[in-house]
């Protein structure tokens, strides 16, 4: 990946007239959870509240966490998980999932949440039509971590993913954990060998495995597959992804058993192989009812480094093994396996064509369907969120402007778009275009630009403010 030192924030392109407007809300690096316009401006930030991911919830309520397990000890967990309302009271909390005790910590408990979580009333936690998130009552799924020790998957020590359902008054009514079905999940020989021995060790100098890394997880919800009869889609059912074994699973609620998946080796049919490897990817999730696309599986395909298998040049053990040096967005359907819509650099019509760092992040990003058709993307890696149409025009697009303490990276795990009305504490703002700057032409201030002949000469100037922008006005920039 390749990226420029000094660029614009806020937003820097926006089309009211063809976009689906609302507040954004997205974890600002190192800061809290913020609520933004389409223009970009903050309505709202809750200093130092956590967001893995911040969720809205109608009525101005926001969903986060107080506080992260300490690096040393453990990887992503957060202490809690909470819902504040709208001047930042504690509305409800959890954190009663296991009693920690750390070395040189006082012993506490913890949700030990990470990556995911969600509330009854709604499948995914973004907008769906008909499907309010619950906000006094209700039951919360929580994605979380367990420390494990298990000689079939490997030598070392384990950080396993679990995932269990918690009431509004805090009881535990249901877990699932992710290696006891293990040998369910399809892994090659060569697979098991590199898991085995390289189960991608985190923690301080690598005390535990995240060997599965599950990212997100939410239920299906009313679905048409399930009205036609296909089981495997109860609308209670769960869909997860694993990033770091290229796995997209649905579990039976019921039963805990796998009942739908693709991965780890996408090799294995024509149906898999037109679509291409799924790599590293995050926020796989099926379309609610109500949207474009009910019913499909859209997903941040992330490319990057994951998976294991075989050694290759890219790999000399076998650990991420799979590699793709860009992004895709995919939508597809989830019995035939046909992609139906996807947004990568080539779709971008990106010129010359051989650009694929135009989109591509690694790690964290997701993608939203909105109401209108179109696609709320997040670039995570880059701080971008942005807007697409079905026909792949970008009518808003936002660069965060938080870079946090140390001010190298502005990276956004995963953004939300919510209704205007879904707080009521707000006046719907005012919705100013933005027109796409042309960057050919563009010039920082501190520079006087004149042309003689087509030759354009560069001076040191004093006349330009800091607020100023510098255009060169010709044809051959």
């Amino acid at each position: 990946m390749s990226a420029p030192n000094v660029y614009p924030t806020g937003t820097t392109i926006y089309n009211p007239d063809k976009c689906c407007n609302g507040f954004t809300v997205y974890p600002a690096k190192q800061t809290g959870i913020s609520v933004v316009d389409m223009n970009g401006n903050v309505v709202r930030l809750w200093k130092g509240l956590q967001g893995f991911p911040p969720k809205l919830l109608p009525g101005g309520f926001v969903m986060g966490s107080l506080g992260v397990r300490d690096k040393k000890f453990g990887h992503q967990d957060q202490t809690d998980l909470v819902q504040l309302d709208w001047e930042g009271n504690i509305v409800w909390k959890f954190d009663q999932y296991e009693f920690i005790e750390d070395p040189g910590k006082d012993p506490m408990w913890m949700a030990r949440q990470h990556h995911d979580y969600q509330r009854e009333g709604n499948p995914v936690g973004y907008y769906a039509p008909g499907m309010d998130p619950l906000t006094d009552k209700g039951n919360t799924l929580i994605l979380a971590h367990k420390d494990i020790v298990d000689p079939n998957i490997s030598g070392k020590p384990l950080l396993d993913d679990v995932i269990y359902e918690v009431t509004w008054d805090g009881d535990i009514t249901w877990e699932w954990q992710c290696s006891d079905h293990f040998d369910a999940f399809g892994f090659s020989e060569e697979a098991k060998n590199a898991l085995y021995r390289y189960p991608h060790m985190v923690i301080g100098k690598g005390e535990r495995g995240d060997w599965m890394h599950i990212n997100s997880m939410s239920t299906l919800g009313p679905n048409r597959w399930y009205d036609d009869g296909d089981k495997r889609f109860h609308p209670d059912n769960i869909i997860w992804d694993g990033r770091q074994a290229n796995i997209i699973a649905i579990i039976d609620k019921e039963s805990g058993n796998i009942v739908w998946q693709i991965g780890p080796d996408y090799s294995h049919s024509k149906e898999l192989r037109k679509m291409g490897w799924i790599i590293g990817q995050h926020h796989a999730h099926m379309i609610p009812r109500g949207l474009p696309g009910e019913g499909n599986i859209l997903v941040f395909d992330n490319g990057g480094f994951a998976g294991y298998g075989a050694p290759n040049p890219g790999s000399f053990n076998g650990y991420n093994n799979a590699l793709r040096d860009y992004s895709r967005i995919l939508e597809f359907n989830p019995v035939t396996l046909e992609v139906v819509w996807q947004y990568s650099y080539l779709d971008a019509n990106v010129q010359p064509r051989m650009n694929n760092t135009y989109f591509y992040s690694p790690l964290v990003s997701s993608a939203q369907r909105l109401v209108n058709g179109n696609t709320l993307i997040t670039e995570g890696s880059n701080g971008r969120v942005f807007e697409v149409t079905a026909d792949h025009e970008i009518v808003w697009e936002y660069i965060s402007p938080y870079f946090g303490e140390k001010g190298t990276s502005n990276d956004i795990y995963r953004a939300y778009r919510v209704p205007y009305e879904w707080i009521p504490q707000m006046e719907q703002p005012k919705e100013i275009a933005v027109n796409r700057i042309d960057i050919s032409r563009y010039r920082v201030p501190g520079f006087e630009y004149k042309e003689e002949q087509g030759v354009i000469e560069i001076s040191e100037a004093t006349g330009f403010g800091p607020s100023q922008n510098c255009v060169v006005d010709t044809d051959e920039p």
